[in-house]
């Protein structure tokens, strides 16, 4: 079994018009057995800039406590907020950095930048870009994901049409892979405001 398959995941990030949102699922497991159903992948950087950790648990954390100690450094720094194609950067280039003893994970990252024009990407454990102007996956479901978000995708949707089509995504998604699951998490952003939401999923 591939280390990045034994606490399962699910994460995918899609952009509308001047909007984006970011999905999650909630399963915690070891292998088949599940241990938590409340686990936190999807992290706020700043108001308009968010980041999904797929792969293993304890990596997920400890990239997360890094990248907010890097942006806060930034902040200090430059009295400004990183834009999203820099601050995915300074994730590739942390992830490359380790590449000999990586971190498993592989993060999605998803934010508002000049002129609110939204900006998805995904990368690998070793930090390798893969931009994209409609949506991106990661984690053990992503190939349902792929499969999902293709045929339901549609572009300059609306915030609220975003939202429901990023969470029938998810949820169909994450019913077709056993590692990942019960219930999801969505992180819908605009240009004036940040809504999160609880999806209640297949809990089985």
């Amino acid at each position: 079994m591939s280390i990045f398959e034994y606490n399962g995941s699910a994460v995918v990030a899609m952009v509308g018009k001047n909007c984006f949102a970011i999905a999650s699922d909630r399963r915690l497991g070891v292998n088949l057995q599940t241990v938590a159903t409340d686990f936190q992948r999807i992290f706020k950087i700043h108001d308009k800039l968010y980041i999904g950790l797929s792969g293993l648990a304890t990596d997920v954390q400890t990239l997360h406590q890094r990248l907010v100690f890097r942006h806060k450094l930034y902040h200090l720094r430059e009295e400004r907020d990183m834009k999203p194609q820099t601050f995915a950067s300074l994730v590739s280039a942390m992830l490359y950095e380790k590449r000999f003893g990586p971190y498993f994970c592989m993060p999605v990252i998803a934010g508002l930048g000049d002129d609110d024009v939204p900006f998805i990407c995904t990368m690998d454990a070793i930090g390798a870009k893969e931009l994209a102007k409609d949506f991106v996956v990661s984690g053990t479901a992503s190939e349902s994901l792929y499969g999902a978000c293709e045929s339901m995708y549609k572009p300059d949707m609306e915030p609220e049409e975003l939202f429901e089509t990023i969470s029938q995504a998810l949820l169909s998604s994450v019913d077709r892979d056993c590692l990942s699951g019960w219930g999801g998490y969505v992180v819908l952003v605009t240009p004036t405001e940040v809504q999160e939401r609880t999806l209640k999923g297949r809990m089985d």
